[in-house]
C-alpha cells in the first residue's frame, strides 16, 4: 500500500518535471494539432494543468461522479496562463498532501457516472493513477507534440537529445 512518504517525493518530481515541460510549450503552437482527432497543443497542456485539480479532489473527496462534473472546459491560450494555473493548483496540492495522513490516504475513493460504479480504490492508489500517471502520459504526449513541431523537448527524467546537444 502507497503511504504519504511514498507518494509525496515521487509527486514532487512529477509536477516539477510537468512544469518545465509546460514552460518550454510555444504560445504560437497553441492552436495546431497533429491529427484530426488530435486534441490541439493548448487543449492538451489545459488537460494536464486540469489534472492537478483531478489531484485535488482525490485527496479532498471521497470520489468523483462523472456525471455530474465537467467534462471539457475552455482551452487556456498561453504559456503564461497555464503556468498560473499550474503554480496556483501546486501550492494547493502541496497543502492537501501536508494535511492528509496514511489514514485517510488508505480510505476509498469511488469513481462513478451516476448509479454506475467504476472503480473503488485507496485513495493513495486513485491519487497514483488517476492523477498522477493520468498526467505524465499527457505530458509525454506534449513532449511528442514538441518532437513533431521540430522543437526542442526538456527533459524530466534525465536529458534529452536536444539538451545534449545531439
Amino acid at each position: 500500500m502507497l503511504n504519504k512518504t511514498m507518494l509525496v517525493g515521487d509527486v514532487m518530481h512529477e509536477w516539477a518535471g510537468t512544469r518545465r515541460l509546460l514552460a518550454s510549450l510555444p504560445d504560437e503552437q497553441f492552436g495546431w494539432r497533429p491529427h484530426a482527432k488530435s486534441h490541439t497543443l493548448g487543449e492538451l497542456a489545459t488537460h494536464v494543468v486540469n489534472l492537478l485539480n483531478w489531484q485535488l479532489g482525490i485527496l479532498r473527496a471521497p470520489g468523483i461522479d462523472l456525471a455530474i462534473a465537467s467534462s471539457r472546459r475552455t482551452a487556456l491560450t498561453s504559456r503564461h496562463a497555464l503556468l498560473d494555473e499550474f503554480d496556483t493548483n501546486i501550492r494547493e496540492l502541496e497543502q492537501a498532501l501536508d494535511a492528509v495522513d496514511d489514514e485517510a490516504l488508505a480510505s476509498d475513493w469511488t469513481l462513478r457516472r451516476g448509479d454506475t460504479i467504476m472503480a473503488v480504490q485507496p485513495k493513495a492508489l486513485a491519487f497514483r493513477t488517476m492523477g498522477m500517471s493520468h498526467m505524465v502520459h499527457h505530458r509525454a504526449q506534449l513532449g511528442v507534440y514538441l518532437r513533431l513541431l521540430d522543437l526542442p523537448v526538456p527533459g524530466v527524467y534525465g536529458p534529452t537529445a536536444d539538451e545534449l546537444g545531439k
